[in-house]
């Protein structure tokens, strides 16, 4: 698939995702124009720029019509994408029950992130009501198909035998798989398994990792658990943390 930027110029989607970096604006123009023109890929990253203001005037609500445009078409991503709109209330009001619908169509199309995503309110009940037995079948799916976050979320079903027989030597190859994929929780994770035998040099390698890419939300869980562990070098870390959310949280 290719999209039109000028006569004499032609861009992949790589190479749209490029100048994206390089020069928003141009690269918005070549994306809306290609969208213009059915191109399901470029309606998928115009609903996408939309939301973000990457570009182009952010535009939450047009994000969700060209996520429709291109979900109708059937683009799977553009569908988690209508998923999230509706879970969050990036272009209106939140309505987890519209967002589990599109997770599910999504999943059901063999998206990964749909399957994490629906997995999620399947989890908890949002949206849709709570089965822990359908939710640790998305999420094995997901983490199967190389999906970090549902590796780590696998990990925590056979670690505490949700659904499921506990399986803690399953549950720790998970964290590891997670790790290394560059999920921050399934750092933190592999991190704690790593602690917990004895192996703290290590294991502060992968919480160090946690604290590079974490968000608020985690380092506001993750930091107490650190400074209750028994190794002072841990208990260090906690405080850093705790100056990363600060910094996070201005």
């Amino acid at each position: 698939m290719s999209f039109q930027v000028r006569r004499e110029e032609t861009l992949d989607a790589s190479g749209l995702q490029a100048m994206l970096h390089d020069n928003p604006g141009r690269a918005a123009q070549a994306i809306l124009a290609a969208a213009s023109q059915n191109v399901i890929e470029a309606q998928a990253l115009l609903g996408q720029i939309l939301l973000d203001g990457r570009g182009i005037a952010r535009d939450p609500a047009l994000a969700l019509r060209w996520f429709g445009i291109a979900a109708d078409a059937g683009h799977l991503m553009s569908r988690n994408m209508l998923g999230r709109c509706h879970e969050h209330g990036w272009a209106g009001p939140v309505d987890e029950r519209l967002a589990a619908l599109h997770y599910r169509i999504a999943a059901a199309g063999g998206l990964d992130w749909g399957l994490y995503n629906y997995g999620n309110l399947l989890a908890t009940g949002r949206g849709v009501g709570k089965d822990q037995e359908l939710a640790l079948a998305c999420y094995r799916k997901a983490a199967h198909m190389g999906h970090a976050k549902s590796m780590n979320l696998y990990g925590r079903y056979l670690e505490l035998g949700v659904a499921c027989a506990p399986d803690l030597a399953q549950a720790c190859e998970w964290y590891r798989r997670s790790a290394e994929a560059g999920d921050f929780r399934g750092q933190f994770s592999h991190g704690a398994v790593l602690a917990s035998r004895g192996e703290v040099e290590q294991a502060l390698v992968w919480f160090e990792e946690a604290l590079r890419i974490g968000n608020a939300n985690f380092l506001r869980v993750s930091g107490p658990q650190l400074a209750a562990a028994n190794d002072d070098r841990i208990r260090a870390l906690a405080l850093r943390y705790e100056a990363r959310l600060g910094e996070l949280s201005v």
